[in-house]
């Protein structure tokens, strides 16, 4: 008779032996990512699309400064130029991608394909900040611990990562590059998965508490579904982007992100997880900020 934990090591094992059977791709699939053709121009049409995103929120970014440029670096004008600085990247990464392979040591690769991730994730998690901050107001409740929290967990995510960069690029065997490769995949899920919960949380607060606005406020209608959509569209993404990933850490041979020998799978990653998203956000939110009304009434005449 075996022992218990035979029993459970051998149910895992044909859990995940069932998963992987489901998880397999069709033939056409693997036909056409094994195509050249297919291989170089998904890159290009990757870049581009990030490069025109890049361009509308650097657009975005010149209009609301020419605006209100008395009122310096807003959250708005903040979340503008860091979805430029993201795209760009990506779509300089994205040109680049036949030559990063190449790149050593190892850790500078990692950089350069997963930082515009965490960049991202800050990006958006500006707006849950900016949300809590306006829910705390509303609410009479202290808001000076958030902007530290909102940096602290920056913070903890970027050291995180990339301490397991340098682990898994200092290895000396594959099993330790293995290793970090893999707590990094599932670091990243988990931290994929808190984002998604932050915009529920307060995304759905604030949209709960714009409902209880009296239906003629102005704007009322249009702010529920701007909160509604962006919480939406970003708890999905953010969710997305953890199942692909911990898909990708379980399933390497097929399932694997970023490589040049997966072209469908890495489009329909970034158009779900970044390019969609972003450019759906930008649609909802471009109203600018209203101008700083004019001084009104008379005015001292100064002496002379």
């Amino acid at each position: 008779m075996r022992s218990l934990p035979e029993a459970l090591s051998a149910r895992v094992a044909s859990g995940l032996a069932g998963v992987a059977s489901h998880l397999a791709l069709p033939q056409w699939w693997d036909d056409v990512e094994a195509n050249p053709a297919v291989q170089k121009w998904s890159n290009v049409g990757i870049g581009a699309a990030y490069g025109l995103i890049a361009l509308v929120a650097a657009v975005q970014l010149v209009r609301i400064q020419v605006r209100v440029p008395e009122y310096g670096w807003t959250t708005q004008k903040v979340f503008h130029l860091l979805n430029c600085l993201v795209c760009s990247m990506r779509c300089a990464v994205s040109f680049a991608r036949p030559r990063l392979d190449a790149i050593q040591p190892a850790f500078w690769r990692e950089v350069l394909l997963d930082f515009p991730g965490l960049l991202f994730f800050t990006t958006y998690t500006l707006l849950v900040l900016f949300w809590a901050e306006i829910y705390h107001q509303a609410r009479s409740m202290p808001t000076g611990s958030l902007r530290p929290m909102f940096v602290g967990i920056n913070a903890v995510v970027y050291l995180t990562l990339g301490g397991l960069w340098l682990w898994g690029s200092a290895a000396v065997d594959d099993t330790a590059a293995a290793a970090a490769c893999l707590l990094s995949d599932c670091f990243l899920a988990l931290v994929s998965i808190l984002a998604a919960v932050g915009f529920l949380v307060y995304g759905g607060r604030l949209f709960l508490m714009l409902q209880r606005f009296p239906i003629e406020s102005r704007g009322r209608r249009k702010k529920l579904q701007e909160v509604g959509l962006v919480t939406a569209i970003c708890a999905g993404c953010f969710s997305f982007r953890a199942l692909m990933v911990a898909l990708a850490a379980y399933d390497e041979s097929d399932l694997e992100l970023d490589i040049i020998g997966h072209p469908l799978l890495n489009v329909a990653y970034y158009m779900l997880t970044e390019i969609v998203p972003s450019s759906c956000v930008l649609f909802i939110l471009r109203k600018l900020p209203p101008k700083r009304a004019a001084q009104q009434g008379y005015q001292q005449i100064p002496s002379s």
